[in-house]
């Protein structure tokens, strides 16, 4: 497919971004070890067929650090998106609708063939069934659970906090066209807006009467603690890396560099595969407010990810650190 293919260097990808100026380019950030990269390999496949006017790029991360590092890739899968050689949005994680929303929205904007942007109607009411299916809760908000832009937003991520639900979000402020479809498609003309398995719950009142009765853990089933789980898991031992591999096996180079490091301070620790539990690689990183890994906890406290691990080493203070003396 001419509009889909690999970048296996620095000069390679240079000269993609090059070529493509004039239209949008997505890179696909991977590594071979991840199925959700695979899956999201197959995403781009089928997208790259709907937008012939859009370069699909895949490119292994740890294979071409050059790249990796000049866009700060931490994670895999992440996607970045061009125009004119420059980045213009990026995509951290295997979120299918969101990969095609930003496809369909920064295509339509200029250097794309006519009338990519025109969804018919019946489209957009895929996409929106799509979106509140996306998982059993579902939040549609102004902003993200990390920095929500209005009050209601941050009243109804505290309510859904609280009560230990599970939950995944969209920003309507990412996306106009979703933001007023949603309204036409559920009847419901605010944000923000809650979905249990599909069906329209409603706004932060309806949230707030639900509290109130008594139904709101009856309303969400499947609300299962993951914040116990979480705390259970960070104090598993009194010193925790969450990583991608373990012990053995690192399967990053961040992940490599951090455990090369930890065996030099001689203190015992144990790890967690992150790339083994989705459900606890998303929520840790809302849970501690911290978007990548690895992460080092010490007697259930985040210390952070290889840079400060990096830091303490260098000041010599990484072992009273994992000591627990500091």
């Amino acid at each position: 497919m001419a509009n889909l293919t690999d970048a296996t260097s620095l000069k390679q990808f240079e000269e993609l971004l090059k070529n493509n100026s004039k239209s949008l380019t997505v890179v696909h950030f991977l590594a071979p070890w991840a199925p959700q990269c695979s899956q999201m390999n197959d995403v781009m496949a089928e997208l790259a067929k709907e937008h012939k006017h859009t370069m699909f790029v895949k490119l292994e991360a740890e294979a071409v650090p050059e790249v990796s590092e000049k866009y700060e890739i931490t994670s895999v899968p992440t996607f970045l998106f061009f125009k004119g050689g420059e980045k213009i949005d990026r995509l951290d994680g295997a979120h299918a609708p969101e990969l095609t929303n930003k496809v369909q929205r920064l295509g339509s904007s200029g250097g794309g063939a006519a009338g990519v942007g025109d969804v018919p109607k019946e489209d957009l009411n895929e996409r929106l069934k799509k979106l509140i299916n996306a998982a059993p809760c579902m939040l549609f908000m102004k902003g993200s659970p990390q920095e929500p832009r209005c009050g209601f937003s941050r009243q109804i991520i505290q309510i859904l906090k609280d009560h230990n639900v599970q939950y995944s979000s969209f920003d309507i402020l990412s996306d106009e066209e979703v933001r007023q479809g949603l309204k036409v498609f559920s009847n419901w003309p605010t944000y923000p807006q809650v979905y249990a398995k599909g069906d329209l719950i409603g706004g932060l009142d309806i949230m707030k009467e639900l509290v109130e009765s008594g139904e709101l853990e009856n309303t969400f089933p499947k609300t299962v603690s993951l914040e116990n789980r979480l705390k259970s898991l960070i104090n598993k031992s009194p010193v925790m890396l969450f990583m991608k591999g373990n012990k053995e096996t690192a399967k990053c180079g961040f992940s490599r560099q951090i455990l090369e490091i930890m065996n030099s301070s001689g203190v015992e620790y144990n790890t967690f595969d992150i790339l083994e539990d989705e459900e606890v690689r998303q929520g840790l990183k809302t849970y501690s407010n911290w978007p990548t890994f690895p992460q080092l906890y010490v007697k259930g406290d985040l210390i952070g990810g290889l840079d400060i691990v990096k830091e303490l080493k260098e000041n010599g203070e990484l072992v009273s650190v994992l000591k627990g003396e500091n």
